[in-house]
């Protein structure tokens, strides 16, 4: 575990990529291959589960330090961090222990998950009696569930890669599915992943379990604008131009007679979704496709498309079948999935990938003819302008807009350009002018200031300006508390903003009191110096403090861009968005100016 800690702790100290990558490559030569395995498990994006409550975690570090609550809230708001909080307090004296990471985490952490309250405060306290302070940060981050490291898998892939002198490609292969939780790193997989062929064949398959998935092709996003695209991608005769769907990417992998269904996310989700096990079962052996799993709704004719085309349903749809141990008739009635293809990655058991793109797309259009697998159709038209024009019906279409493909482009690993070119051409985000009322500070080199935001819209237009600023002067006069905010205070690990809270005029201008309504968080999209900027405005408007959380003074407008929108029966709002970002502070627009509900409602009905 120490070796795990110091490496963890290398890897936080610096921003070079050829650091890590060396630090790393470090670690896997001097680390026996049962640690090993572990490590690349969670530096890749493993998620470890939470087996102590953070709750538990925080009360065991006050009663070990002597410290009272107040006190541990006052150093939590300074430092940020829960487990770099309670790696500062408690006591120094440690007795140094050799245990490696594996026996840390199969003998000792995870059978931690469902003991009696008593013996797990026990055996975290005698744990913590064996680590220094960097080993007792990384074990509150794994018993927690909040292990997190600045390094991505493309970097671990590499360090592999010098460890082992095999291509990072080979091993980025190699560890698709490496990271499914439903089976445990072992020392054995790990080897394969570092394993010098000694047969004739390379072939990747040959080493790992027949289901074995190929690493996704990743798009870049394009922001060229349209009178440049023709400088930019050259004429559109070289691209093959499909709708991009808003799904799970996935593939289908048929071998041996079984079929495998992965996400994007390498999670094997083959159980969840029966209805693509029936379409896949006809396909011949030594067959992987790479495409979109969806929910379709064959009622719904597309525009210009023939009659019982059908098209994507939302994905809010698709998140019901989404974490579901149990598939009942009325979700499988309620939310049919099907899989829409728009790539070949092998045929007849060959690794096709190296085949420019054109030839690929003829030759799954040959494999799926006659199957119930539906193919992502291609867009043929003279000019960019024409494609821009088309892909203006995007939303109508339930899309997200067009992906540009190369034909001459191989599929590559990753989101890299030295295989090929892919691109997104997303349509504009939806955007709404709102409110921040509530704040909270951030993690990580964001712990000392506040970026994480709740934004609300109007219940109802405002009369004038002298409306809205008589709700503020109430605000301030009486700010709510919430039953969720009170019980939240001197647990900063469970205190979040209220997102179905609300502030209140008490007199009804017009009939209907006038509210700001909370509707979505946002953190990222503003620079650091903005952030800077807010932070400042927001210790100087702060009405009310619970836990880690700030009520403000309504003074700020933000625009906030989102990728879809959708009813929410959860939300007071009854409104959801997805993906929402800060797109900028709108220092232009009154407080009374800001949108309202009816104008989310106006977003849904688009």
């Amino acid at each position: 575990m120490k070796y795990f800690a110091r490496l963890f702790a290398e890897l936080d100290g610096t921003t070079s990529t050829n650091a890590k990558v060396d630090a790393l490559q470090r670690y896997f030569d001097r680390t026996p291959a049962r640690d090993a395995a572990w490590a690349v498990y969670f530096l890749s994006g493993g998620k470890p589960r939470q087996v102590v409550k953070t709750s538990t975690l925080r009360l065991l570090a006050c009663k070990a330090a002597g410290l009272d609550d107040w006190l541990f809230e006052e150093c939590y708001q300074a430092v940020g961090d829960l487990a770099e909080t309670i790696a500062y307090i408690l006591p120094l004296d440690f007795t140094d222990s050799d245990l490696g990471l594996a026996d840390w985490v199969e003998d000792r952490l995870l059978p931690l998950r469902g003991l009696p309250e008593d013996e797990v405060a026990l055996r975290v306290r005698a744990y913590w009696r064996e680590l220094d302070s960097q080993g007792r940060f990384l074990l509150v981050k794994l018993v927690g569930g909040g292990f997190r490291v600045g390094v991505s898998k493309l970097l671990v892939q590499r360090a592999l890669a010098a460890h082992s002198g095999i291509d990072a490609k080979r091993i980025a292969q190699r560890m698709m599915g490496y990271m499914d939780a439903r089976t445990m790193p072992t020392a054995i997989k790990y080897e394969a992943l570092v394993a010098l062929n000694t047969g004739a064949s390379d072939d990747f398959v040959d080493i790992f379990d027949a289901g074995q998935p190929y690493p996704f092709f990743l798009a870049h996003q394009l922001d060229t604008p349209l009178e440049r695209l023709d400088a930019r991608l050259g004429p559109v005769s070289d691209w093959q131009v499909e709708w991009k769907y808003d799904g799970i990417r996935g593939q289908i992998v048929k071998r041996a007679g079984e079929v495998w269904i992965w996400s994007r996310g390498e999670e094997l989700v083959t159980e969840r979704f029966p209805e693509i096990i029936a379409l896949a079962q006809p396909l011949p052996d030594g067959t992987v496709l790479d495409g979109e799993i969806m929910v379709w709704a064959d009622a719904a004719a597309l525009p210009g498309a023939p009659a019982g085309a059908g098209r994507p349903a939302s994905f809010a749809l698709l998140q019901q079948r989404i974490g579901r141990k149990t598939l009942g008739k009325k979700i499988l009635a309620d939310a049919p999935v099907t899989f829409m293809a728009y790539d070949l990655l092998e045929l007849a058991g060959k690794d096709v990938r190296t085949t420019p793109q054109g030839e690929r797309r003829l030759m799954l259009e040959h494999l799926l003819a006659g199957t119930r697998i539906k193919l992502s159709p291609v867009e043929r038209l003279e000019s960019w302008q024409s494609f821009a024009v088309l892909r203006a019906e995007s939303r109508a279409r339930g899309v997200e807009g067009f992906m540009l493909k190369r034909l001459d482009a191989a599929y590559g690993t990753g989101r890299t350009k030295a295989d090929g070119l892919w691109w997104k051409w997303k349509i504009e985000p939806m955007t709404i002018d709102c409110v921040l009322i509530y704040a909270q500070a951030g993690h990580g080199r964001r712990a000392m200031l506040y970026t994480d935001y709740t934004f609300a819209v109007w219940n109802r237009t405002p009369v004038d300006a002298a409306e809205a600023q008589a709700v503020v002067k109430a605000i301030e006069k009486r700010e709510p508390a919430l039953p969720e905010a009170r019980a939240a205070k001197g647990r900063p690990e469970q205190a979040t903003a209220p997102s179905g809270g609300s502030v209140a005029h008490e007199v009804a201008s017009v009939g209907v009191t006038l509210q700001l309504v909370a509707f979505a968080k946002a953190y990222s999209g503003l620079s650091d110096e903005e952030f800077k900027q807010i932070d400042s405005v927001i210790r100087k408007t702060t009405l009310e403090k619970f836990g880690p959380v700030r009520s403000v003074k309504p003074t700020l407008v933000f625009e906030l861009g989102f990728e879809g929108i959708n009813r929410s029966p959860r939300h007071k709002s009854g409104i959801a968005v997805r993906f929402p970002r800060m797109l900028r502070i709108r220092s232009d627009k009154p407080l009374h100016e800001a949108n309202t509900l009816d104008d989310l409602k106006a977003l849904l009905n688009q």
